[in-house]
């Protein structure tokens, strides 16, 4: 018999992750193609020790409480919001997260929306399949340029600085707003300038966030920033979907106070605010900001060995609650 410490992970991850998990441990997996109910997810966990979990996984104080044995929970996601680490590092459970192996291919998926949505490209395809495209004609789908125009970024973490690198290429001058404001030298080598979250929400024709969720940073864009960006302003999300007021972009939107959006996240996902699917001027995808094959399995290669290496009472490489550290 298989011994080992038991390991669930609560959704189907790329092959070579499971295998290094099941090198040492006895491993389940959810068999639905589905994320788990709370209710689900307590009875998966009451015995295991090791918990590789996703985004849409919600750990709480609750949950916690049902999974005694617990000793780490290895989240395979950069962010970390839907898990209660407090409650965690009181348990003395370990949280580790994924940083890092998705900022490149975020960053693509970043201007992929940010062109399609200034392009009318999703609009375009959608004539074409539907047999509308007769001929050419001088007005038809007309968007906007992107070369030159002023890429507003709002936090300049990893992702935000590979965003940021892509703007070269178009020519754009590029504004950041930050926490904490990065050293001259780093700007000028980086070809970025510092703004306020006003006066970036003023200035910038395009504006990307690339911040994570927190008390701070939910609803960062609501209805008074909404109204600070100019009329011919794209909003372009791939950070967390609570970072914007989704019922005031919808609101902006169909009062023409700014020019179109392009998310990847959302607010109440993967519920959208009413109206939102209906605007031709939005183009929306389904969380895929990560999804590339070499991208995911990278990050559940990571999860697994933060795990193994939890379970093992080794360093963990990407330990998020490091008052944790001096007891491993």
């Amino acid at each position: 018999m298989k011994t080992g410490p038991l390991v669930y992970v609560t959704r189907n991850i790329p092959r070579e992750a499971l295998e290094i998990i099941a090198s040492e441990c006895r491993l389940t997996v959810n068999p639905y193609d589905r994320v788990l109910s709370k209710s689900e997810l307590a009875e998966a966990g009451r015995d295991v020790e090791g918990l590789l979990c996703l985004l849409t996984d919600n750990l709480d104080a609750d949950i916690l409480e049902k999974m005694p044995r617990l000793k780490i929970i290895a989240n395979c996601a950069v962010g970390y919001d839907n898990i209660d680490v407090e409650a965690c590092t009181k348990r003395n459970v370990a949280v580790s997260n994924t940083p890092g192996v998705l900022t490149e291919t975020t960053a693509d998926l970043t201007w992929a929306l940010l062109l399609a949505v200034a392009r009318r490209v999703v609009e375009a395809d959608c004539y074409v399949r539907e047999g509308k495209f007769k001929s050419w004609a001088p007005m038809m789908f007309l968007g906007h340029e992107i070369n030159h125009r002023v890429l507003g970024i709002i936090g300049l973490g990893r992702i935000g600085l590979a965003v940021a690198e892509r703007a070269a290429g178009f020519k754009m001058p590029v504004i950041y707003c930050n926490r904490e404001r990065i050293n001259a030298e780093e700007e000028k080598a980086l070809g970025v300038e510092y703004r306020s979250l006003e006066d970036l929400l003023k200035e910038a024709d395009f504006i990307s966030l690339h911040v994570p969720l927190n008390e701070n940073t939910r609803h960062l864009i609501g209805k008074e920033e909404l109204e600070l960006m100019k009329p011919g302003a794209y909003l372009i999300n791939t950070s967390r979907g609570p970072v914007i007021d989704e019922k005031e972009l919808v609101g902006a939107l169909g009062n023409n106070e700014l020019a179109g959006a392009a998310l990847d996240v959302y607010e109440d996902e993967p519920q959208l605010s009413p109206g939102l699917a209906e605007m031709a001027n939005v183009v929306l995808a389904p969380h895929i900001g990560s999804a590339t094959v070499e991208t995911r399995t990278r990050m559940a290669v990571m999860a697994a060995k933060n795990l193994l290496a939890g379970l093992r009472g080794d360093k963990i490489p990407n330990l998020v609650n490091r008052e944790l550290e001096n007891q491993q």
